[in-house]
């Protein structure tokens, strides 16, 4: 269990530890090839902030060796906006007053139509964490309705059990994002008062869950700004190679969401998330992880998604909305789960990753699931 590693690395690695590391030691871990925790550490320290133009140079070395210049876009579709828990710091709040919505099949359809005319051929499936509005059933529904449109289908969702994760695998489903929020128990506990989210446990166990139960990828991080993001970070980073020594088939990737303004009132000023501290958490995953793949999304700014982009990322969400609904339609939208930040267009999207030198990719994974014409389908 994973859990062991952050009970052992809690006790090994103290608030004094990060002023503990010097240049010396960042120069060192620079100049290995393979890393380990506590290199990974050392390059989330303070001492690493001096080096990061080295970091930079290193981590787009290995970005490119690995992955060449491509960028996939993907793009999220929400289902539903209901929700069983009571997480401070998101719109879907169960208390929150919001226009509640969730898609018929029919809508879902009208939906996918309207991405699938955008070119993107990845899609990831959203809904609030509501058993009873957006169970199994209704997302495996969902499923069997898009999968003739896309390459590809992604589920973030709340947490499942391997039984309900090896259906929505048989259904289509071909990756699961799943975010910790945060690795710091005493603040997970605090920012999810209520609701079944409250189980940290269950949370933590869900992504080797997916593993088991025949998911082909997986994508986990921790939402920058809940706790101190040095340890969400070195924790996120240290889950991911975890799967990665686990579950050597399956793809592994990370993402690096900051916090984004909602229809709620929780303060991140207590662990603020600077653009230097995310350039540095980018630094510090590509050069540990080097064959993960980085997820962007749009709650970033155009002109700091452009400036990231050579750093290690390797995903990108393209025309994103938050809401349930949107697409295809004006009327009868849900509230959104965040203010989103780059609110350019696919072409738009495109446009830029080209003029930085970069491959926009559409389609890197086809499901032969679909049928032994799938991969003419989506040439």
């Amino acid at each position: 269990m994973f859990y062991e590693q952050i009970t052992e690395w809690q006790q090994r690695l103290s608030d004094s530890s990060w002023e503990s590391f010097n240049g010396i030691d960042v120069e060192r871990v620079l100049a290995r090839e393979t890393l380990h925790p506590q290199d990974l550490a050392v390059l989330l320290s303070p001492a690493a902030i001096t080096y990061l133009e080295p970091m930079a140079k290193k981590a787009q070395s290995l970005t490119i060796r690995h992955f060449g210049r491509t960028i996939g876009l993907f793009t999220p579709l929400y289902l539903a906006n209901f929700c069983s828990n009571s997480c401070l710091y998101c719109s879907f709040h169960a208390g929150n007053e919001i226009v509640r919505c969730k898609l018929t099949i029919e809508q879902v359809i009208k939906e996918g139509e309207a991405i699938s005319s955008t070119g993107l051929q990845h899609l990831l499936l959203l809904t609030g964490e509501s058993r009873t509005q957006s169970g199994p059933s209704y997302m495996g529904e969902c499923v069997r309705a898009l999968r003739p449109m896309f390459a590809s289908l992604g589920l973030e969702v709340y947490p499942l059990s391997t039984e309900e994760y090896r259906h929505l695998f048989e259904e289509g489903i071909d990756s699961v994002t799943l975010f910790q929020e945060t690795y710091d128990e005493t603040t997970y506990a605090l920012v999810h008062p209520a609701g079944p989210k409250r189980d940290y446990h269950y949370r933590l166990g869900a992504p080797e869950r997916a593993c088991s139960a025949g998911i082909s990828s997986v994508n986990i991080g921790a939402l920058l700004g809940l706790s101190d993001w040095r340890r969400d970070a070195f924790y996120s980073a240290l889950h991911a190679d975890y799967l990665q020594r686990n579950f050597p088939g399956v793809e592994v990737a990370i993402s690096v969401p900051r916090l984004r303004p909602y229809a709620g009132s929780f303060n991140s000023s207590a662990a603020p998330v600077t653009d230097e501290a995310l350039v540095q958490i980018i630094l510090a995953y590509r050069l540990f992880l080097p064959r993960a793949g980085i997820t962007l999304s749009t709650r970033e700014s155009p002109q700091m998604r452009e400036n990231l982009l050579p750093l290690g990322i390797t995903r990108m969400s393209a025309g994103a909305l938050t809401s349930v609904g949107g697409y295809s339609e004006t009327d009868n939208v849900g509230s959104a789960q965040f203010e989103i930040a780059d609110e350019r267009s696919v072409p738009e999207v495109v446009q830029m990753i080209r003029a930085k030198g970069y491959l926009p990719t559409f389609c890197d994974w086809v499901d032969m699931r679909a049928g032994k014409d799938a991969l003419n389908s989506f040439k």
